[in-house]
């Protein structure tokens, strides 16, 4: 992957917001449980999973990588840095492709029990490098990922 004429830095933040009709427990598991998290979040049929790391402590961390078919190769690395259960997760995070760094993210999970479910509030603030990506489509991918869990969570409640 070559990079854009130049070098550049850009920063972003978004807050998502989706309520699961399931208890915080199952919604905190999703994350907590390694067997949980990798159905949802690294493995999926349009996607071919390489290399894969749990370790969910303050300071653990996790590695996904993976491409769509046909398409460059993902690498998220993150990092714990804080863990109140079932409250809130903290989390630096890495994403390269083919090689190439091209943001860091700190993001936080927020967990919180409503009528009828759990609120879960993704909150993130990224260094966007070189041009690769930018805030908006960072946000775009993280919509994605809470859809994959929100049908990920529904399929369990069968």
């Amino acid at each position: 992957m070559s990079a854009p004429a130049g070098r550049s830095v850009a920063h972003a933040g978004f807050t998502l917001v989706r309520d699961y009709p399931v208890p915080v427990g199952e919604v905190w598991a999703a994350f907590a449980e390694e067997e949980r998290k990798r159905e949802w979040f690294g493995e999926s049929p349009e996607w071919e999973t390489g290399e894969w790391r749990f370790d969910f402590r303050v300071g653990g961390r996790d590695v996904a990588v993976g491409a769509f078919h046909g398409g460059p190769v993902s690498r998220f690395e993150a990092t714990y840095t804080d863990i109140v259960a079932p409250e809130r997760i903290v989390v630096t995070y890495d994403m390269w492709l083919d090689g190439t760094h091209i943001s860091t993210s700190v993001v936080s999970y927020e967990f919180e029990e409503i009528e009828g479910g759990t609120r879960f509030t993704h909150g993130e603030h990224g260094v966007h490098l070189d041009g690769f990506d930018d805030g908006s489509m960072r946000e775009r991918g993280s919509e994605g990922v809470l859809d994959r869990l929100g049908s990920y969570l529904e399929s369990r409640r069968g």
